[in-house]
């Protein structure tokens, strides 16, 4: 045992050396040359590894009472069939799709008096504030007052007309005087149909004075007082109008990388995490996928619709977790247990060898990896006894025991 202890020891001391020396020149090389010497000490160990592995076969034939002597200690566990999924998860922001600002249907003006406030719910085509209105309800007067004029004077042409043609019926007076008649009584008519074209267009004038919700939401911001003007400039500059918030019809927006581009589409599964909600994530679909790349950011816009939720708030920044890979019935293990050497990929199991266990190495192809997890494509079918700690310093055959 002693012999092995010396053996090991003198082992770790000449991988040291010769590691700490191939860095001290490494720096001067290229990394052709720290490739190379990587090989090179990668051999040196497995060949030093075989050296050991005979010496304890050796001593075991000798005195079977070491055999127990020299176990690894490990920790294993057993390989379970399990669905694989993996996902690419991106920072998104909340955004509603239901969301309008209050803007005036005409030019604007002063405001006369509001009728909401901060937190209000309102209903689509309801009355939110009222602008000054006095001149134009002044020009509806004024045309009123003009389309009554012309109503008078087009009764009396109308009659004047009637009674020279009923004379002219009779033989009675002049053609001229019917034509002309009728000559006034056509221009009036068409003087009051313009005049009454004036009132509508007044009174359309003055009823954009009242300005009206677009949606139905909750008033999320009111930047709007008394005595204020008012337009549809003013209304369009941030901080400065009433928005009104449908939170019931929410959104999260992220950009997705342009090397996904073949990996994303819409109708995939999505998980919507909310870390300040404390709630489970929630599902959903892709339910837009942007059509061209940013030339900026080298990304594509995708959307996914969100379910009511009081904990959900526009601008709020989440995680969206896109479903691009899964496997039922899959094998996978934690991923820090998989191991490389210069040709494959390998793992330590546990099986049992006459009256004792002990470790043997599987070459596996992995898939993909994922929240701690790898898929293992081939190599393990499932039931295997996985070393999960222990594993970096055992080598195939050694003599293993997990108690």
């Amino acid at each position: 045992m002693n012999n092995i202890v010396k053996i090991s020891f003198a082992v770790v001391i000449a991988v040291t050396l010769v590691a700490c020396g191939a860095g001290a020149k490494d720096k001067k090389g290229g990394v052709g040359d720290l490739k190379v010497k990587l090989e090179k000490l990668k051999k040196e160990k497995s060949s030093l590894d075989a050296d050991i592995r005979k010496l304890e076969d050796e001593i075991v034939k000798a005195d079977p009472t070491a055999a127990q002597q020299v176990k690894k200690l490990v920790s294993a566990d057993t390989l379970r069939i399990q669905d694989f999924s993996h996902y690419i998860e991106l920072q998104g922001k909340i955004d509603a799709e239901g969301m309008a600002y209050v803007a005036p249907s005409g030019p604007g003006g002063q405001v006369k008096a509001v009728f909401v406030k901060l937190g209000s719910r309102v209903s689509k085509g309801q009355l939110v504030l009222k602008l000054d209105d006095a001149m134009a309800r002044q020009q509806v007067v004024a045309a009123q007052q003009q389309t009554g004029v012309l109503k008078a004077r087009l009764a009396q042409a109308q009659t004047v007309y009637e009674r020279y043609q009923n004379l002219w019926k009779q033989n009675i007076g002049a053609e001229i005087q019917v034509i002309n008649a009728k000559a006034d009584v056509d221009a009036l008519q068409s003087q009051l149909n313009a005049a009454q074209a004036q009132v509508r267009m007044a009174q359309e004038q003055a009823n954009m004075s009242n300005v009206y919700a677009g949606i139905s939401g909750v008033v999320d911001e009111m930047n709007v007082k008394v005595g204020e003007f008012f337009s549809p400039q003013s209304a369009a500059m941030p901080g400065a109008g009433i928005r009104i918030v449908n939170s019931g019809n929410l959104k999260i927006v992220t950009n997705v990388p342009d090397n996904y581009i073949t990996k994303v589409k819409k109708g995939d599964k999505v998980e919507v995490v909310v870390a300040e909600s404390g709630k489970p994530p929630y599902q959903s679909i892709i339910s837009v996928v942007g059509a061209s790349i940013n030339p900026t950011t080298r990304s594509f816009t995708v959307e996914a619709k969100l379910p009511s939720d009081p904990w959900l708030k526009p601008n709020q920044i989440a995680t969206m977790k896109i479903l691009d890979y899964s496997a039922k019935a899959a094998t996978a293990v934690p991923i820090n247990v998989v191991q490389s050497d210069e040709k494959n990929k390998y793992v330590y199991v546990i099986e049992k060898s006459g009256d004792k266990m002990v470790a043997r190495k599987k070459i596996v192809t992995v898939g993909e990896a994922y929240n701690g997890l790898i898929e293992i494509k081939s190599g393990l079918t499932g039931g295997e006894l996985i070393i999960t700690e222990g594993y970096q310093t055992v080598y195939d055959g050694q003599s293993v025991t997990t108690n």
